[in-house]
């Protein structure tokens, strides 16, 4: 078995996604670029990968590539190595995995572009790679929510702790150990994603169909609970949720970006304000995200709200 050091991982990051369900964001922002305090969701997922010694990234890009591109770079101001691969195709986890084999030529951290991960020692999913006949590791944690359940999958262990079964989307789960999005797989991987079939129900290829095949085939996959929070982006209003989830992470009682310019009087609390934001009147800001260079003119206040270039989006519902 060859050596698996941190050194030895590359980093693979899913960014091709259309967000449909994301508008207004979505005809100007690809998701993983939608900024989280003032900086994008991918930045955080690089800077994740980077703190365990990897420095070799591929990021599959597709709807507004570019703007992925123009926001990342080659990677050298975040310490690393990006390239990018192109999912012309929308077609499933599996389908934008395929598309990565012959960029890859190592073991590799997965991560899905459009979910802000909270984790604690990720590093021991390393770890647990590295243990003799270990090819692949998936990142779990304990789920107290079962509608969460349902939307994600689940993993069924054996007794030895090896994962015998994942269930896609279970309508009745058998188990709160949700998947979540991040994995580590060895590159025999490819192999199982090569013969996975497309699903009747989504007409996609599916990461675990293809993560099931990979079992089936003999090969030892892991299940490993680093995951505290994991914040997927899915409707506009789960951008406030991730931004307020960040604040109040790092115990802040804001974020307010350079050259913001509040008129004498105004309050913010639990907000986020990006760079350039001009408040005109004395107003309260509460709960709330202002994107950049946005001009609030108002005299009402803004609570739960998310204020970008003469649009708005009503969290109310989201934060009650």
């Amino acid at each position: 078995m060859t050596s698996k050091s941190q050194s030895e991982l590359m980093g693979v990051i899913l960014a091709a996604g259309k967000g449909t369900r994301m508008r207004p964001f979505s005809e100007d922002y690809p998701k993983p670029i939608l900024p989280i305090a003032g900086r994008p969701l991918l930045h955080y997922q690089v800077e994740a990968m980077r703190e365990l010694g990897i420095r070799d990234i591929v990021v599959v890009i597709g709807h507004l590539g570019y703007k992925v591109v123009r926001a990342l770079g080659d990677g050298s101001e975040l310490g690393v190595r990006l390239r990018y691969v192109e999912q012309e195709h929308t077609l499933g986890i599996a389908h934008a995995v395929s598309r990565l084999e012959p960029f890859v030529d190592r073991p590799f951290f997965l991560f899905l572009g459009d979910i802000f991960f909270d984790t604690e020692n990720l590093g021991s999913m390393v770890e647990m790679f590295r243990a003799e006949k270990t090819d692949a590791v998936l990142a779990v944690k304990r789920e107290p929510d079962i509608e969460a359940i349902k939307r994600n999958f689940v993993v069924l262990l054996g007794g030895d702790g090896v994962i015998r079964r994942v269930i896609e989307k279970p309508r009745h789960p058998r188990t709160d150990l949700k998947g979540c999005g991040l994995y580590l797989f060895d590159v025999s991987f490819f192999d199982a994603v090569r013969r996975t079939p497309r699903t009747a129900m989504r007409d996609e290829y599916e990461i675990t169909d293809a993560i099931q095949t990979y079992i089936d085939d003999g090969f030892q996959v892991r299940a490993a609970e680093v995951i505290r929070d994991d914040l997927n982006i899915s409707y506009p209003e789960d951008l406030l949720v991730v931004n307020l989830h960040y604040l109040r992470r790092h115990g802040l009682p804001n974020w307010i970006g350079s050259d913001v310019e509040l008129a004498p009087g105004t309050t913010v609390e639990n907000s986020v304000l990006m760079d350039g934001v001009r408040v005109e009147h004395p107003i309260a800001i509460k709960d709330s995200l202002i994107f950049p260079g946005k001009s609030i003119s108002r005299r009402t206040p803004v609570e739960r709200k998310i204020l970008l270039d003469g649009r708005e989006v009503d969290c109310a519902h989201v934060l009650d």
